[in-house]
Order: structure tokens, then sequence, then C-alpha cells
């Protein structure tokens, strides 16, 4: 039919802090410098599962009434009300914007809850929850149910947000893997979005430390990657004999230190299942009368469906993330596979083996961030001279406001307004709450401004892992430093055209162009450019791997957003990977005004670059009181990129 830009299938897409703001340097009240009267008339979208209106993190008292710019509407559905705080609520789903799974509710106090003192999960993380902008408002667009987020919805929210007149958008929502632009309803959303200058931020996936899982690979989304922070959460496991063992999870539980039997799986197996099945826990392969009033020990985290049925009084596995600690429905520990394979040589080694699952202690021994095993991981494969993830942000063990009818866990009867999650979902709002505290001091920067802002002035960080799982394809440019992000000195500036001009460089169509942008545009000479020389905060280059020396070769330009009559040489830092040789012309740039533009041009040489780790430099920019750094990669095809 005549208007009807295209047609695909309508797919279904999954969902993907009380000490997470201060470890990022944002401190509570007055400690923070803050713009609260733009902050106050900042309106963020938050695409999701919806919002528990009445928790203490969306109250509006002592605020006034919604910003003038705002054109949306409360239809939240029955029993739904919204107020100063949550101005705008819509429904794509049927069942009303009222979150009952906590997701949505969890995301939305990350980017821009109350404070809220005296709050924990159980004593667990007790302190003040907030948000990264506090005084900023709230519009809520569900999308989500238990079985999926539809890319009808996806598109139809987009359209909404925009028009209602959010200053930025927060998605924890995507596809387990990469999915081509046309196809992807939140890089279609997202690209109307930054036309409009509004910036997506969304979460990178939960598939890691492979690679080539990262989501949301577009150049106009702002992607985000999960660390830690400098709090952990540990659970102990005493054993008969006095050992203790380090185990991770979110227990409140408690054992009062008392000891019962433990029965491992393998030793428990019914008729039904094998004894290497039943060692995993795996549902039905348990005898109900071997394991009732004892520990169960999985060596997987299986038995968690089960242990309530076999009447098990807690559980102790080899988790498979044992850098993240989880909620779970009874007593509960998961442990490293070293000190799971000491757990069974305990149990293989006693007539009557014995232990005590602790309850949670909150530890601070943390000294800088690493990258959580569940982070999705690049390299980005469909454009794949953009680097993705962009950044990283707290995303592990993260407690925000919670929708007491959701489930901490799977099978929990509790019911709490507060809850631990972890995810690049946590990680994503954090961004979202940077981005719009940048905001609320440059109201009129580009969403492209605002990203280059953050990206430039992030931490350098190191992630655990052999091969890509350990590099810039697990945290991009670094770890957010809110701080920073607010004087970045030089920023990187894209706009609507810059994309279609990148897009074109990737030999798109007249007709696949306008899926994505809506317009009718044909690419020429004129509006082509490689996709490498896109104006992006980071440099990355994919080279074809038949040649054991290679040159590759940046084009950027820099914008001025510092103080007039600066100067800025350039430096180059070692990354990963074999040695890079890179020259930067001109080496120094003279900037004589505020928001003048210059050029420069980066060559990379190198050669055996190795298949499984890319190397790596970066370019810091300085005038001594400004580091404006970019990440430099150049890789061949990832051997287990399949």
């Amino acid at each position: 039919m005549e208007g009807v830009v295209s047609v695909f299938p309508n797919k279904m897409l999954q969902l993907h802090t009380t000490t997470s703001w201060d470890f990022m340097g944002v401190k509570e009240g007055k400690n923070t410098k803050r713009n609260l009267a733009i902050e106050s008339d900042t309106i963020i979208g938050v695409i999701d599962t919806g919002i528990w209106p009445e928790s203490k993190s969306f109250s509006d008292k002592g605020f006034g009434p919604p910003p003038k710019k705002w054109k949306g509407v409360c239809s939240g559905g029955k029993n739904f009300t919204c107020n100063n705080k949550l101005i705008g609520a819509r429904d794509y789903t049927s069942e009303g914007t009222r979150d009952t799974s906590g997701h949505g509710t969890h995301t939305a106090s990350t980017a821009a809850g109350n404070a809220v003192q005296d709050t924990s999960f159980f004593g667990i993380g007790n302190g003040t929850v907030r948000g990264g902008v506090p005084a900023s408002r709230i519009a809520a667009y569900k999308v989500c149910t238990d079985s999926g987020c539809s890319s009808e919805a996806l598109l139809s929210s987009f359209d909404d947000a925009i028009a209602d007149g959010v200053d930025l958008i927060t998605i924890s929502i995507g596809f387990q893997f990469p999915s081509i632009f046309e196809d992807d309803p939140i890089a279609i959303g997202a690209f109307h979005a930054m036309a409009k200058g509004i910036l997506t931020v969304s979460s990178a996936g939960n598939s890691g430390p492979k690679p080539t899982t990262v989501s949301h690979v577009a150049p106009w989304i702002f992607t985000v990657a999960a660390s830690t922070t400098n709090r952990g959460f540990i659970t102990k496991v005493v054993l008969g004999n006095g050992k203790t063992l380090a185990g991770r999870s979110v227990n409140a539980f408690d054992m009062k230190g008392k000891k019962y039997p433990l029965v491992y799986g393998k030793s428990a197996a019914s008729s039904a299942c094998d004894a290497k099945t039943a060692a995993l826990c795996a549902p039905a392969c348990l005898n109900k009368s071997r394991v009732k009033g004892k520990i169960l020990v999985c060596g997987g985290p299986s038995g968690y469906k089960i242990a309530k049925s076999v009447g098990a009084i807690a559980i102790i596995d080899k988790s498979p993330r044992p850098d993240v600690a989880f909620t779970h429905h009874l007593p509960a520990s998961g442990l490293k596979a070293k000190d799971f394979k000491s757990l069974v040589s305990y149990i293989e080694s006693q007539d009557s083996p014995q232990a005590a699952v602790l309850k949670t202690e909150t530890i601070f021994n943390r000294t800088s961030p690493v990258i959580a095993s569940f982070s999705s991981r690049g390299p980005n494969t469909i454009a794949v001279d953009i680097l993705k993830p962009d950044i990283t942000a707290p995303g592990v063990e993260i407690l925000a406001a919670f929708s007491p009818s959701g489930e901490p866990s799977e099978d929990d009867i509790r019911r709490v307004k507060y809850s631990v999650f972890s995810g690049t979902s946590m990680a994503c709002p954090h961004v979202a709450g940077v981005a719009a505290y940048v905001k609320t001091f440059y109201p009129k920067w580009s969403p492209s401004m605002i990203q280059s802002a953050i990206m430039t002035t992030a931490w350098p960080v190191k992630a655990r892992g052999r091969g890509i799982a350990s590099t810039e394809f697990a945290y991009g440019a670094g770890h957010v430093d809110p701080i920073a992000a607010l004087n970045p000195g030089l920023v990187y500036e894209l706009d609507k055209a810059d994309h279609i001009a990148f897009l074109c460089g990737m030999n798109y169509t007249s007709k696949t162009l306008k899926i994505i942008s809506g317009d009718t545009v044909k690419c020429s000479k004129k509006n082509k450019i490689l996709p490498r020389n896109l104006n992006y905060p980071s440099m990355s280059a994919k080279l074809s791997g038949t040649d054991s020396t290679f040159t590759v070769t940046f084009n950027r330009t820099l914008t001025n957003v510092g103080t007039p009559n600066s100067t800025y040489k350039s430096k180059v830092v070692a990354g990963h990977g074999s040695k890079l040789s890179v020259k930067v012309t001109p080496s120094v740039l003279y900037f004589k005004k505020v928001n003048e533009k210059q050029s420069f041009s980066v060559t990379v040489t190198g050669r055996d670059v190795d298949s499984e780790v890319p190397s790596s430099a970066n370019l810091i920019w300085s005038d001594g009181t400004h580091n404006v750094r970019s990440p430099i990669v150049v890789y061949i095809t990832v051997v287990d990129e399949a």
C-alpha cells in the first residue's frame, strides 16, 4: 500500500544501586555538581516491561508540574496513576503499563529514580538507592510480556516516545545475537530518535564471553557492556571439617550456622538417569527420598529448578558464572570449579558429610571494575569497522526498585520492593543516567556529542579471560566516568547525513535505506564514505587476513567544546596484541575558538595480527587539562566466529 515504508516479520526480542553511583563518582546530594532546573526538565523514556507507579523511587514529592515540552499521556490502564515524577505511561501489550516482572521498574529507578534511604534486599546491600538524575522525569513504555517484546510494540513505542518529547531513551532489550539494521526494530527506532536529537542507550546483551554476540551494533545506538563495582556479595559454605569455601549468591536466608547433611546429585540418582546426568541435578533425575532435608550439591545450575520439589534444604552448585551473585528461592551458594571439586572430594571422603550455607556477606575489596563474564562481546558482525560495545558500566549485583508482584528469582514466593539483579540490562540505565546528567549541563548537545563526551573520558579497564574476551571487544572505550564526561574538551560530532553516508558506504540500496531512515535517498560518491571513516569516537578496522602486513587509515574531525586558543598534542599508547605503528597527521591541533572543527588522519601499520587477539592502541589528544582518548583496534576474522 502507498505510504508503507517496509514490511518485515514481527519478531520477539528478549529482556536483556546503593553503591554504583558512588562508585562512579556521582555522590549524593550537594556532593555532586547539579543543574537542578534543567534536570527537572529532562525526560527519560524507559522502553521496558512497564513500571510500578507506587514505588518510592517514583514519588513526586517536591516535584513541580511536568515540563511544558511534554506532549505525552498517562495511559497506564486500570488502577494506574501517573504523577509529576512519572509523567507518562503507554502500554503496547494489552496488560496495562503496570510492571508485573520488575525489570522495567529496576531499570527506570537506576536511570532516574529518587533517592530512597534505608533500602536493601532483606538487609543485603543496605543504603540509599537512587538514579543518576533523581530530579528528572520518567515516561514508561511497556512493550514486553512474559513471552518477550514484539517488533511491532517496539517500533510503536519509539514513535510515541519521540512525539511525546522525551530527551533520551533507555532500552534494555535485544536479540540474543546481532541483527541486520533493516530487520531490527530498535535500530530503526533509534535512527529516527537520533534524527530528532534523542540519544538511545541500549544493553549489549548477556551472551558473553563468546565472541560476536554483542547486540545493538548500529553506530547511532550507544551500546553498554556490564562490569563490577567495588562491592560484592559472598556466601560462605562451612564444611564439617571446618574448611570454608567462599561462594556467590544473594542469600538472605539464615541457617544460623547449623550444619546439614550433604548429598551430591550423582549419589541421589533416580532410575531414570545415569550418574553423570544426575550429578548436574537435571530435572527428573533425583530420588526424593535421598535428598529430602539435605543440602543438595549440583554440578550445574539446573538443580535450582527441582531443589524444592525434592525437599532440599539448600543448594550448592558449580556456578557457570562464579563472578556474579544471583538471587535464589532457598539458601544457596555458587562455587568456582576449583572449590566445587574440593567440595566433592570432601563429600566422597566422608561417611556423613555435613555443611552449612551462611547468610550473604557484603565485601568492598574490589579495586577496579572487571567485565562480567555474561556481558556480550564483539567484534561487530554487521558493521565490522564499528567497535562495539561502546562503553561499560556497573551491571553486576545492582540493587534498585522492584515490582512487589514480581519474583526476585524463579519460584520465589517472597515479595519485595527492592531487589538485586545482574545483567547488561542493569548497566544500560546507568549510562542513560550519565547521558541525562551530561545533557542537563549541555541541553543543546546532539546525541553524538553526549556519546563522544562519555566515551573519550572513560577509564581504561581490564577484562578477565583469554582472547577477545579480555580486549576492547569486551568494554569498548572503557568504564563510564560521569564527572569527567562534563568536561571532555573535544568531541566527535555526527548527524543524520553522516549516518546516511556510512550506510551508503556499506552499499545499502535506496530501498533498504528507506526502511531504516524513512527517507528516499540515493547513494553517490558525494554522500558515501568508508564505514571506518565515520566520525566515531573509537577507531576499528577488520583486515582481510590474507596479508601479513597492513596499512589502515582513519579520518576524523574534532570539535572544540573546551576553551578558546587551545593546543592539543597527540600521543599514542600501546594496547593489546602485536605492536602497531601509528602516525597522526597533523600531530598537533590548534583551536582558536569554541565550536571550531579540526580534522586529522590516523595511519596504522603493522604485521601478523593474531586471529584470537586484536591489535590495539589508544590515541590521546591532550592540552594539559583534557585527555581525549580513543581506542584503535585492528583485527582479522575471529577463529570461533560461528
